[in-house]
């Protein structure tokens, strides 16, 4: 052990540990000596430092080979061990470990899409349609599964806040102080959501910005001041004939209310690329919703709806 505990701590690690790995004494320290390839500098000066110290104790000592390597192990647990200092946090907008987080059509509540690039997505709403936004500024639901037009981008604009986006009519979901919904050609205020996972398993988008005021009740009790601060959120709400509700009419347990992000299959890839490619994308999706209005109007007919 003289060698080990006259070893400089800014020494040469090679030599070290050729001396380690033909040392009978130190045979069983091997392992964990030739793996200070893994560590930083910083961290195999810290090692190594430890290795002399317990190197050159046992020399004073005049320990036994076996004795001097449990002074080296009691060192190193001691340099490990850390009982005040607990693991820090992710903190808010950190990126945080990618096993503890959730994609973003799954149900963790974390989503991995914030700050980064827009979630592609179906919104299928509990009444069997799907979102869809025209080129005209027009909202409704589709039946078709291969409707172009319900293809959206999904963005975040804040924590839980959300933009949709129509990814071929090129206009953003927006909700007027009516309760409206419509589709903007700019991205303004009315266009942020703010997004929820329902118990259920479905999401609920509600308008940020717009909401039912409860009025206060007369006596002025203290049940009265909360509910005076409450505010009833308004909902995205596709119904059950493909119309959009008003969104003071709305509530998150509806299910006109409820909406479930469908990742995009290969046929909807499929579409996106030649959608893309073609040189007018944007009137093949105008002319793919003309086709589904018609085909919608022929099944009210049918049913004798008015």
């Amino acid at each position: 052990m003289g060698r080990l505990g006259s070893c400089s701590v800014s020494g040469d690690c090679m030599e070290l540990l050729g001396w380690c790995s033909s040392s009978s004494k130190m045979h069983s320290f091997h392992f964990t000596i030739s793996q200070l390839h893994f560590l930083n500098a910083e961290h195999q000066l810290e090692f190594l430092s430890i290795v002399g110290l317990g190197g050159a104790i046992g020399e004073v000592l005049s320990l036994p080979g076996h004795a001097t390597m449990l002074v080296i192990a009691l060192l190193l647990l001691l340099s490990l061990w850390d009982p005040v200092s607990p693991r820090p946090r992710c903190a808010s907008g950190q990126a945080c470990d990618p096993r503890h987080r959730r994609d973003a059509g799954g149900r963790g509540g974390v989503y991995e899409h914030l700050g980064g690039a827009p979630r592609r997505r179906k919104l299928y709403c509990a009444t069997k349609y799907h979102l869809q936004i025209h080129p005209n500024g027009k909202i409704d639901g589709s039946l078709d599964e291969n409707n172009p037009l319900s293809i959206m981008e999904i963005t975040a604009v804040d924590v839980g806040v959300v933009a949709i986006k129509g990814l071929f009519s090129g206009r953003y979901l927006a909700m007027n102080d009516k309760g409206r919904l419509y589709a903007s050609e700019v991205f303004n205020k009315e266009c942020e959501f703010v997004e929820r996972i329902h118990e259920l398993g479905y999401n609920t988008y509600a308008s940020r910005h717009h909401s039912t005021e409860h009025p206060a009740a007369p006596g002025g009790g203290g049940s009265s001041k909360r509910r005076a601060s409450a505010k009833r959120q308004w909902y995205v709400s596709i119904n059950g004939k493909g119309r959009p509700r008003r969104g003071f009419k709305t509530r998150s347990t509806d299910k006109a209310s409820l909406f479930l992000p469908r990742v995009l299959g290969n046929k909807d890839h499929e579409m996106v690329k030649r959608l893309r490619e073609s040189p007018g994308p944007h009137h093949h999706a105008h002319h793919h919703s003309r086709r589904a209005e018609r085909r919608r109007r022929r099944h009210r007919a049918g049913k004798g709806w008015a």
